[in-house]
């Protein structure tokens, strides 16, 4: 079985778009949380996963989006979340209150949280591919983490941990849109990037009136 893993799309549905195109037939795809956020286009991010029926975990900030408090966040953050807010209809936002914090896909083999698999709910903890670990690991076979938005991969007698880097504003230096492919018989990952068209992007997020910075920073990868 192969199983196609995305992460941190945080509103980019040009970014999306080109992994879905870019990323070669698998039998399942899974989504590690943060569909909205930062760029302008939350709803089509939020439908394309609808139709595709793509199991999804919940992000910071989708969390945000749901209980409407974004308080914690910095301007540019803060700012998404509140765009994210005033598109979503009611369908799209039940859809977003509906997601849990974790899910375990593939007969159990693969477990999906967005920030820490023992902090699945405050998101207070980033796990770097630096800091991955066998201890990571459960019963699961891969664990697959995003919110660092930094792609990378380790693989341990005891199983895989995954991150499948961020399609929509990576910051591992790579303005790419990351993305990888879970072989379970093989027991292997492809990580892969793929260009969008960046320019789009900062186009919509200055139509949008969203802050500057957020386009700016896509084509540093940071």
């Amino acid at each position: 079985m192969r199983v196609g893993l995305v992460s941190d799309i945080h509103g980019n549905r040009v970014a999306l778009e080109a992994v879905l195109e870019e990323m070669a037939a698998v039998d399942k795809l899974l989504c590690a949380g943060d569909v909205v956020g930062y760029n302008p286009w939350p709803a089509a991010c939020v439908d394309e996963l609808r139709e595709r029926d793509v199991p999804t975990v919940m992000g910071n900030h989708d969390a945000a989006v749901v209980e409407g408090d974004a308080s914690g966040f910095n301007r540019m953050a803060r700012a998404g979340v509140e765009h994210a807010s005033e598109q979503l209809d009611d369908d799209q936002l039940a859809w977003l209150e509906s997601l849990p914090t974790e899910r375990l896909a593939c007969n159990d083999r693969v477990k999906v949280v967005h920030g820490h698999p023992d902090d699945p709910m405050r998101y207070t903890r980033y796990t770097r591919p630096s800091e991955f670990s066998p201890r990571l690991l459960d019963e699961e076979d891969v664990l697959v983490l995003g919110h660092t938005h930094v792609q990378g991969v380790k693989q341990y007698a005891e199983g895989i941990v995954v991150n499948p880097g961020s399609v929509g504003q990576p910051r591992d230096g790579d303005p790419r849109a990351g993305y990888a492919v879970v072989d379970l018989e093989a027991m292997t990952v492809d990580t892969s990037r793929v260009k969008y068209d960046l320019e789009a992007v900062q186009d919509a997020v200055a139509d949008a009136g969203l802050p500057d910075r957020i386009g700016r920073r896509l084509a540093r990868g940071k």
